[in-house]
């Protein structure tokens, strides 16, 4: 049996492995069992903690529900820094992912800050299919026409602004435009209603889960896109469907600060021979 943790951030949810000690064996089949609902443990990715290494400690991959290693993760990456601070007594830890050297920050009362490093603006670095004003443009989605704006936060993204997010078909579009040809490597996809300066509110579908009840990157790019566009400052709280997110897009380096909580759901074993091929 190996064990696992079963964790959330906002109620985007995670089978967590600590694999510092031993080799496990995981690949994109037995990742998309295991996030399976029904018939698996059941989450929105499988994350898996490896060693680490100099000032790095440590390694995080990513699985999304359906198996594809992806590469970043938000609220995962708070779950992980809060274990880490936990097992360490530390207030900061560094975490490696396939997307950026992640710095997180004990924020006080469960929240950790992490610094998600600079947004990429460039259309080749999101990236998209050919150029354009990656502030805004026009994608459509069968006979649905958008004005977009895409961001990397070390995973793509394409931000569409509505009157009203919460009536917004997020499972009819979203995964039309996860996999519209102007993303070559797929996106994930926010809705986005800005409340005012301060405050945005935010659906999500997830490029390989779906819709999620929290997107930690989601969240980082719908705030430099509000930016963007001239519709808030560069603090901001985004609601999602599982709570708020504090997001800073930080003016010195242009680094994306997210600021929220890492929860403990409970610890459990699997035996994931019955995950393999």
């Amino acid at each position: 049996m190996t064990a696992f943790l079963k964790m959330h951030g906002l109620g985007n949810d995670f089978v967590v492995f600590d694999a510092r000690g031993s080799h496990l064996a995981l690949d994109q089949q037995s990742a998309r069992a295991l996030a399976d609902r029904r018939f698996g443990v059941g989450c929105d990715q499988v994350i898996v903690i490896g060693a680490g290494r100099g000032d790095v400690d440590a390694v995080m991959r990513i699985y999304n529900a359906d198996g594809g290693e992806v590469e970043s993760c938000g609220n995962a990456t708070r779950c992980v820094a809060r274990l880490l601070m936990e097992e360490t007594d530390r207030d900061r830890v560094v975490i490696d992912t396939p997307g950026a050297e992640l710095v997180c920050i004990d924020a006080g009362g469960g929240n950790v800050t992490v610094d998600m490093g600079p947004a990429r603006l460039e259309w080749t670095e999101i990236p998209l299919a050919r150029a354009v004003d990656t502030s805004d443009f026009e994608i459509r989605a069968g006979d649905k026409s958008f004005r977009a704006t895409a961001v990397n936060v070390g995973n793509p993204h394409c931000v569409l602004f509505d009157a009203d997010a919460e009536t917004v078909p997020v499972a009819e579009i979203g995964p039309r435009i996860e996999t519209h040809e102007m993303f070559p490597s797929r996106t994930n996809v926010e809705f986005v209603t800005v409340k005012d300066r301060g405050h945005v509110r935010m659906r999500v579908w997830e490029r390989g889960a779906g819709i999620t009840s929290a997107c930690g990157t989601g969240a980082c790019a719908a705030a430099v896109a509000a930016y963007r566009r001239g519709f808030c400052d560069r603090k901001v709280e985004v609601t999602l469907d599982g709570g708020v997110l504090a997001i800073e897009w930080r003016e010195s380096d242009g680094h994306v600060l997210m600021t929220g909580p890492a929860t403990l759901a409970y610890r459990g074993d699997v035996d994931l021979g019955n995950y393999a091929a």
